[in-house]
């Protein structure tokens, strides 16, 4: 797989109540829903009964006020499956059971065993299902743990006689979360579903009412009060902080009770107004403190805007925050904090520009925050906040100067991202988010040295990475996501090492990544990025494999990759990676029947990636992915082809492709493709071909 920018693995959750506390229901989860689950918890335990209800009589006795404490734990499980003594004591100090099910929850020996425990506690009346994903029943994609679909027999054991559980779903066409949460609701409190949507109809609509007279207000109080504030000087100084005050609330609470009810008219209008009052504001003869909450809202406003997708009016302002940011920070150049915040609207800057394809304008950005920190960073060398910031710019700057091909001026700041990283390592060698940049770092000049050609550097970058990797996933074994990425750079160490001619060194490394992406495949085989690792790593390691002239197991993963990209096709015909990945794959596969004497078998799956790679590299002529997979197909079907001006024809179009690219000449990857085109031509030369006009590439043989 291509080297990729990794996200920092999730923190684990846990219960706030104290020990010896009474639960109102203990959530059961797959790590796989554990975000789900968090929400669940936080819905529940914030939930608020009808002020009519509070005090009737439930099912199950006296209505409460609140269903707090939910218990949501994962600490204390097992590793070998076995239910730890505080679970256990949860469990029993728990009335209701709610088991978020999925096919990675049936598969969960945890779920499954809290299920068994608390039915055997004789609660199993007391348990409720939602369902996230999956079909009960339906073998491929079952989503009831097997202690969820069966009754207890007499001797608490798993019985033959199928259970029918309560279930609420979040499945699409199924209600949503504001049905699942008013059955879930239904079940916990014992009161019927019919009287809870009656009064949950009857609350929502006040709320409304409220909230929408309160946005009105707000925006009428801020409009009376700026027209007051030209009018009136003194006046104005004092209303304008109210004011502001009113505004800030606009951006922060009452943005978050627009949210909850999906009010996004109401959320932009206030946003709109926000902006327009503070841009009719004076920036002189107000306090810095009055600036430092204007910069905050300015950037409130273009996050709000940005996750909308409005990214010109989000450049717009964080544009607005940066003027005023580095107003504050030139006044006070010792202030660390102030410089801190200015670097920020900086970025800001630059990445809306990125996201809007503008490469210049977003290196523009990023310098210019780089600048404000490496002045700050003079007076505080070692201050790790500032240092983590720098790294983040830093990183940024060279995603853009590779993107734009300048792989030198790239290389320079993915060089100072190490060294900051290891500053920061050094300050605390147990900080994940520390070794997590570091380990960015090696990857990044990993990626460097190899479209140098340099590829003792690219190996022993890629082995870094893979050491760090490694490190941060041995933390957490339960962390299938944290466990992918060393296998990740397993993988391009595979590849490189092959590529300087260590091919049994390769095949050993492509080996132990194949079989670790097909442990987590089994664990959870509705994770795509899982299945297209299995698939990508199977073409890898066939593709050494033939080289090394073990065909029949070559051919043998290649099948078996093409199957499972053909399914992750079909499941999203837009995904240009998956798209590219399988035409890789029909390319190993054409080149494998080649190379068995089967030249006539070998074009249907060359054809069929080229028709794939084509269009993509007419979009993309400079993308090294999309380049070097069709070079490969376009000489796979000059190989078989028996047609010797089609096959002249083809290597002509690699050799134009190849030395088209405007930067990575030295690319190993590049000169074997021309090499292995100019020999193709030099052997099979037709009247007017001139092919040997072309200088010889430094590599004779592409792997």
């Amino acid at each position: 797989m291509d080297d990729q920018a990794r996200p920092d693995p999730a923190p684990t959750a846990s219960s706030d109540a104290p020990a010896g506390a009474r639960y109102r229901a203990f959530i059961s989860y797959s790590h796989r829903d554990e975000t789900i689950a968090r929400r669940l918890h936080r819905m529940l335990e914030r939930y608020r009964l009808p002020s009519r209800l509070r005090g009737t009589q439930g099912e199950f006795g006296t209505l409460p006020d609140s269903l707090a404490p939910i218990f949501r734990d994962r600490e204390d499980l097992a590793s070998a499956g076995e239910l730890g003594p505080r679970i256990r004591a949860a469990l029993a100090a728990s009335d209701a059971l709610i088991v978020v099910c999925s096919p990675a929850a049936a598969a969960s020996p945890w779920v499954d065993g809290e299920v068994l425990e608390f039915k055997r506690r004789g609660n199993a009346h007391r348990i409720y299902a939602l369902i996230v994903d999956g079909e009960p029943g339906d073998a491929a994609r079952e989503c009831f743990p097997p202690a969820l679909r069966h009754e207890l027999d007499a001797q608490g054991q798993l019985g033959q006689r199928p259970a029918e559980p309560l279930a609420a779903d979040l499945r699409p066409g199924h209600g949503g979360w504001s049905l699942a949460r008013l059955k879930l609701l239904s079940g916990l409190l014992g009161v019927s579903l019919d009287t809870l949507r009656q009064r949950e109809h009857a609350r929502r609509h006040r709320r409304m009412l409220a909230i929408t007279a309160l946005a009105l207000g707000v925006t009428l109080v801020t409009s009376i009060l700026a027209v007051q504030a030209v009018i009136q000087r003194d006046a104005a100084l004092r209303r304008q902080k109210q004011a502001e005050t009113l505004v800030d609330f606009m951006l922060g609470d009452l943005n978050d009770k627009l949210n909850q009810v999906s009010r996004l008219d109401i959320l932009e209008a206030v946003d709109d107004h926000a902006m327009a009052y503070f841009q009719s504001l004076p920036v002189t003869d107000v306090t810095e403190q009055t600036l430092e909450q204007r910069a905050r809202a300015y950037e409130r406003i273009g996050n709000v805007r940005q996750a909308q997708g409005h990214l010109p009016q989000a450049l717009e302002a964080f544009q607005a925050a940066a003027v005023i940011t580095d107003r504050l920070a030139r006044s006070q150049p010792s202030n660390i904090g102030r410089q801190l915040a200015n670097a920020n609207s900086l970025t800001y800057i630059g990445t809306m520009h990125w996201y809007q394809g503008d490469l210049a304008g977003a290196q523009r950005g990023f310098e210019a925050g780089q600048a404000v920190l490496d002045r700050a960073r003079a007076l505080d060398p070692k201050n790790p906040q500032l240092l983590y910031q720098l790294a983040g710019i830093v990183n940024n700057i060279g995603h853009v100067l590779e993107a734009r091909g300048e792989f030198a001026k790239a290389r320079k700041h993915y060089r100072d991202l190490l060294s900051i990283s290891l500053s920061l390592v050094a300050m605390d060698a147990k900080s994940t988010a520390w070794n997590v940049l570091l380990g960015l770092a090696h990857n990044n000049l990993a990626k460097m040295a190899l479209l140098d050609g340099d590829l003792t550097t690219a190996i022993n970058e890629y082995r870094a990475d893979f050491a760090i990797e490694t490190m941060l996933a041995e933390r957490d074994p339960r962390d299938n996501a944290q466990a992918e990425k060393p296998l990740l750079a397993q993988a391009a160490l595979g590849r490189t090492l092959a590529l300087a001619g260590d091919l049994d060194g390769g095949i050993a490394q492509m080996r132990q990544a194949l079989a670790g992406v097909e442990r987590l495949h089994a664990v959870d085989k509705t994770d795509s990025g899982f299945s297209e690792d299995v698939a990508l790593y199977a073409t890898q390691l066939a593709r050494l494999l033939r080289q090394h002239g073990k065909l029949p197991e070559a051919s043998a993963l290649t099948t078996q990759a093409v199957a499972m990209l053909d399914t992750l096709t079909r499941q999203d015909p837009g995904n240009a990676n998956w798209k590219r990945e399988r035409a890789e794959t029909l390319v190993e596969q054409a080149m494998e029947m080649h190379a068995s004497g089967h030249d006539d078998l070998a074009l249907e799956p060359a054809r069929s990636a080229l028709a794939t790679l084509e269009p993509m590299l007419a979009a993309q002529p400079q993308d090294r992915a999309t380049v070097l997979a069709t070079s490969a197909a376009r000489l796979a079907l000059a190989s078989s082809s028996s047609d010797p001006i089609e096959a002249t024809r083809l290597r002509q179009q690699t050799l134009a492709t190849l030395q088209a690219q405007v930067s990575g000449r030295h690319d190993p990857r590049l000169q074997a493709l021309s090499s292995e085109a100019l020999e193709g031509l030099r052997g099979s030369a037709v009247p007017g071909d001139h092919a040997s006009t072309v200088p010889v590439s430094t590599q004779s043989h592409r792997p």
